[in-house]
């Protein structure tokens, strides 16, 4: 029995970490959130804080995990409210708004994904399996709205999914220097250059079963 309650402790502490440090994080950024302010945060010594983790890179993928399950709930929110399929979207173009609020949480993805792109690095993997669920995720809504016939049938729901992920994390990037950028509207407006040609599509194809006007034959003045 103590040792379920001990465990039990455990797990409840393990969260109080994560949802202290995501807090932190979010407000301080990844350069500026020592493993010492963490730990001073919750109570901990630096060794205690990291007894619940392995590593401070560890520590951090967790803290990355975390902001993937609070996003969860703004996506399931958005998904929620429409009643047909996800509107990938508003579901992408939500959660950029929301990222401007949480300018440290953007700058700890946005550099550690970069430094994780060594095959060696402890967040390599993490990174490489969340590209690939994201990926999936997303060429999954696209093909659903394309049955639905909100999205162009003709388009490539992975190669499209892969785009739409790319430019997020570019606009974040390009957002870190210039934070007048408006990450969402630029996201809005992707999207929309995509109705534009779905609407073309449909013009070319009215004009195609529209009655041709008989050719009129020239007129000669001599």
């Amino acid at each position: 029995m103590a040792r379920r309650g001990s465990y039990a402790k455990g797990i409840a502490k393990r969260e109080e970490i994560l949802n202290t440090a995501l807090a932190i994080v979010a407000r301080v950024g990844y350069s500026r959130a020592t493993v010492r302010e963490l730990a001073q945060a919750v109570g901990l010594s630096q060794t205690g804080l990291l007894h619940y983790f392995g590593t401070k890179e560890q520590l951090f993928i967790e803290i990355l995990r975390r902001r993937d399950e609070v996003d969860g709930q703004v996506l399931d929110g958005v998904a929620t409210t429409g009643g047909g399929p996800l509107d990938l979207a508003k579901a992408v173009t939500a959660l950029q708004r929301r990222n401007t609020q949480v300018p440290g949480l953007v700058q700890l993805y946005s550099r550690f994904s970069s430094e994780a792109a060594e095959p060696g690095h402890p967040a390599h993997d993490f990174f490489r399996d969340r590209y690939r669920s994201i990926t999936s995720g997303g060429a999954s809504a696209i093909s659903e709205q394309q049955q639905d016939g909100t999205l162009p049938a003709d388009l490539d729901a992975e190669r499209l999914a892969v785009i739409v992920f790319a430019l997020i994390d570019g606009l974040q990037s390009r957002w870190m220097y210039d934070s007048e950028i408006d990450m969402a509207d630029h996201l809005a407006y992707f999207w929309s250059l995509l109705g534009k040609r779905e609407a073309a599509a449909e013009d070319e194809g009215e004009q195609g079963t529209r009655p041709t006007a008989p050719a009129q034959p020239p007129s000669h003045t001599w």
